[in-house]
């Protein structure tokens, strides 16, 4: 049922944004790509997106006071931000995205609505790239969003700085880093300037990627999943936090151990980008260079 409810085929949007039923449902690209990639989500989105579909910012969608990457919004601008795209709270929200590993930023903001208690949301399995490759229509026209109220309701699922420097000592949750293996390790660079790679002490390091099929690039069957976590001594019984460069990708674990039944999965906000900036030498774990600043 998690898997019907929270990951929709290709065939199942296309057949619900072609019925009368469709009306009550919105589709979200929420593409976003890191500076280096050289890839303009919303640019994209206006030349080629799912029909009806209507872009998600997440740089504007976001606490933008924050001294760090699209931060977790306050209620009140999550609320707004979501009315103006037509979303009201019994609104069926389908979220995807168009970066070539099928699914990377569509699982935060999926996340995002979870934690400000919204439950009808839903990925698209493969995102953007299958369903072009299944040929199903796309389209430039734009969306024109009647405005929706919206009243959001917000769990305790932000991690702090503090929370996770504490439980190095403390063990009280598990900490997954969903970034690659070299950048979790130290071995390969960061993708903004001025930080190092390297991790967290303690922390678990369970590539986003390899929650997807590489081939179809659609999420992995429920036992793969947690079989995946059982290989990297992740206990799903017990507390479990997210994390990664900002934020981002971290959501891929909650999306996985929410497919095996685990709803509460949290985030660590600030992720390595504030991790980084803030944590002493000794607590900047690297394999290439030992602890450093």
């Amino acid at each position: 049922m998690a898997m019907i409810r929270t990951v929709v085929s290709a065939k199942w949007l296309l057949e619900a944004i072609r019925t009368p039923q469709g009306r009550a449902l919105r589709v979200l690209d929420s593409s976003w790509y890191l500076p280096k990639m050289q890839r303009d989500g919303k640019k994209e989105f206006k030349e080629r997106h799912i029909p009806g579909a209507v872009h998600f910012d997440l740089d504007e969608c976001s606490n933008r006071s924050s001294p760090y990457e699209h931060m977790m919004p306050r209620e009140e601008h999550f609320s707004e931000y979501v009315g103006s795209l037509g979303i009201g709270n019994n609104t069926h929200v389908v979220v995807y995205d168009a970066s070539d590993f099928g699914l990377f930023c569509a699982s935060r903001v999926w996340w995002m609505f979870r934690a400000f208690g919204h439950e009808r949301v839903s990925v698209l399995d493969g995102g953007f790239v299958n369903w072009c490759r299944e040929g199903l229509p796309v389209t430039s026209d734009l969306e024109v969003s009647q405005p929706a109220e919206y009243k959001a309701n917000g769990k305790p699922w932000v991690k702090s700085y503090q929370e996770v420097l504490d439980n190095i000592k403390n063990k009280g949750f598990q900490l997954v880093d969903a970034r690659p293996e070299g950048r979790f390790r130290g071995t390969q660079p960061e993708p903004r300037e001025g930080f190092e790679p390297g991790h967290i002490p303690g922390s678990i390091n369970i590539p986003f990627s390899t929650f997807l099929n590489p081939e179809s690039l659609k999420v992995k069957s429920v036992e793969e999943l947690r079989r995946l976590f059982e290989e990297h001594a992740v206990n799903l019984t017990k507390p479990l936090v997210g994390t990664c460069g900002t934020g981002v990708t971290a959501c891929h674990v909650a999306l996985a151990a929410y497919l095996c039944g685990i709803e509460d999965v949290m985030i660590y906000d600030g992720a390595w980008v504030e991790w980084f900036s803030r944590a002493d030498p000794d607590n900047v774990i690297s394999d290439r260079k030992g602890n450093m600043n």
